[in-house]
């Protein structure tokens, strides 16, 4: 029991050291290598991070829950973009010509809906079919993406509103909109998950289904939320970086749902399901746009980062299959 309590420990502590490692390196390699004036642990540079880690991480925190749950959903991305398009769009309906202002908040809360709605579809077919959610929602990737392209052709979305962008840009002790959405997201999901009988069903039904269901756990239902939960942050990302951007274009989102699971499983989240850690997953999604931004800086190109990220979640996943096969053979002796 202690060493399992130990390689627990590791693993939500190892990404918290990965990332000092990254402002070490980064920080040292740049003085010889970097393409900018501008020191890499600079504040500004800092708190630019975080807000551009906000699209990916705030669907990454929906993500854990969903693979805490056994699960996974490659829909996110479509889910993203779709919701982008309504919030934008329906700024423009003849329905709500005379609101001014007030249009923003009702094409929020659309935007908001659809995100929820999507989410519903994906849940309620994998609870009724039992068809796996891998299967389910990589055809729902296909269909989303499609209604996107339907939406609006392969032209542009936009739809600028200056009140909407003031907002987006607007800081807060320092901290940019769309990074208290993600520490609030954070915040929410954290208590959700360690405070609620909601997150403790989570880990149950991820670590073992048939047990849940036979302590009595209602799984569907708690699956179907999960997916509703996860299709509402797809498109609160949306809304919060498309806001300031006032344009998304139909392929907008694509690979999201890659960098999702890559910022989940570089925090230690199990891909079989019944472990996992909000916080560990929010140090995945900074690890991963520090790598990008730490190559970037020194001069590497986008294709070098992708590599460099791939054989670094290959890692991972050997080390984590390596601690768990010990974990196991030191709990048989």
């Amino acid at each position: 029991m202690q060493n399992e309590s130990r390689t627990r420990l590791f693993k939500k502590g190892a990404i918290w050291g990965f990332i000092l490692f990254e402002l070490a390196f980064f920080s040292i390699a740049g003085s010889y290598l970097s393409v900018s004036e501008s020191a890499f642990m600079d504040v500004d540079n800092m708190l630019l991070l975080l807000k551009q880690s906000a699209p990916i991480g705030i669907i990454a925190l929906g993500m854990t829950i969903i693979m805490v749950n056994g699960n996974i959903d490659l829909s996110v991305g479509a889910t993203y973009a779709l919701a982008a398009i309504v919030m934008l769009d329906s700024m423009t309906w003849p329905v709500f010509g005379g609101l001014g202002d007030w249009v923003i908040p009702i094409s929020w809360i659309l935007a908001l809906l659809t995100g929820v709605l999507l989410g519903a579809v994906n849940g309620l077919i994998v609870w009724k079919t039992g068809v796996d959610a891998f299967i389910v929602t990589l055809g729902s990737m296909l269909g989303y993406r499609g209604l996107v392209f339907m939406y609006n052709g392969e032209q542009p979305t936009s739809q600028l509103n200056w009140t909407l962008v003031d907002f987006a840009e607007a800081q807060f002790l320092g901290l940019h909109t769309a990074t208290w959405f993600l520490l609030a997201v954070v915040a929410g999901l954290w208590f959700l998950m360690n405070r609620t009988v909601h997150g403790r069903n989570a880990y149950a039904i991820g670590d073992n289904r048939e047990a849940a269901v036979n302590a009595g756990i209602r799984v569907g239902p708690h699956m179907m939320i999960n997916f509703m939960l996860i299709g509402f942050l797809a498109a609160l990302s949306a809304a919060v970086f498309y806001s300031e951007s006032g344009s998304v274009n139909p392929n907008d989102g694509e690979l999201f749902e890659l960098w999702a699971i890559t910022a989940v499983v570089l925090g230690g989240t199990k891909l079989t399901g019944g472990s996992g850690s909000i916080i560990s997953t929010l140090g995945g999604v900074i690890a991963i746009q520090l790598l990008r931004k730490g190559l970037g800086y020194i001069g590497a190109g986008t294709e070098t980062v992708n590599l460099v990220i791939g054989l670094i979640l290959i890692a991972v996943l050997f080390l984590d299959r390596q601690l768990n096969i010990k974990a196991k053979g030191e709990l048989k002796v």
